[in-house]
């Protein structure tokens, strides 16, 4: 399951408290989807600033509900996080157009999105608004044969005549880069900017250094 942001995890969790039931520290965990000790972290972080109140319940359990101060809380982190996502969409949204427009004044041939998670869609978005040729999406752990009504591609040796390749992966799109670009020619491999990849090989090794020659 891919780790949720943190703005997501609040609102989910003052979400799971709403009703204000007798509930344990287990079941808000699995409401929420986070691990029981986050969720303890969260009920004393919430109870200090005064957005939940908890009140006990026989055999040693709690009833937690939010504060008036909580409802607030919840409503302008969910106020926040929808302009955050609005705005992050927009701008990849804007960047895979780039993109999608100068692999059409440089690249021949279809384009094979590489990757997984939400950028995808995005991309995908994006490739039917430049009216790209998508030949599919290379992701080599999908259990699906199909993801946004094109191909699913597990192995490059399955893909032939693509003109360019547009990385869409989010957690580690530097490890998919290094990857594919011992499989294909990475002047082929296009990647938004927001990603941060780097191109060149890097080395961790330290430099040879040559002894000092004593001083006499």
């Amino acid at each position: 399951m891919p780790e949720k942001p943190k703005a997501q995890v609040s609102i989910d969790f003052l979400s799971a408290l709403e009703r204000g039931e007798v509930v344990t520290q287990m079941s808000l965990a699995k409401r929420a989807s986070v691990s029981v000790g986050l969720i303890n972290a969260l009920l004393k972080r919430a109870i200090n600033k005064g957005f939940v109140k908890a009140k006990a319940a026989p055999y040693k359990r709690y009833a937690y509900y939010l504060t008036p101060k909580g409802f607030r809380e919840k409503s302008r982190l969910v106020a926040e996080y929808l302009e955050v996502s609005l705005n992050f969409f927009r701008m990849a949204r804007g960047e895979y157009m780039s993109t999608f427009d100068r692999i059409d004044k440089l690249a021949e041939g279809q384009i094979l999105l590489a990757g997984r998670g939400e950028l995808s869609e995005i991309a995908h978005l994006a490739a039917r608004e430049a009216d790209c040729d998508l030949a599919g999406i290379y992701d080599p752990s999908a259990n699906k044969d199909e993801r946004h009504g094109i191909p699913v591609i597990r192995s490059m040796a399955d893909v032939d005549k693509i003109g360019a390749i547009v990385l869409v992966e989010s957690r580690e799109p530097q490890k998919l880069y290094d990857e594919l670009a011992e499989l294909v020619d990475p002047a082929r491999i296009y990647a938004p900017d927001f990603l941060r990849i780097t191109r060149e090989k890097l080395s961790f090794e330290p430099p040879d250094v040559a002894p000092k020659r004593e001083m006499r």
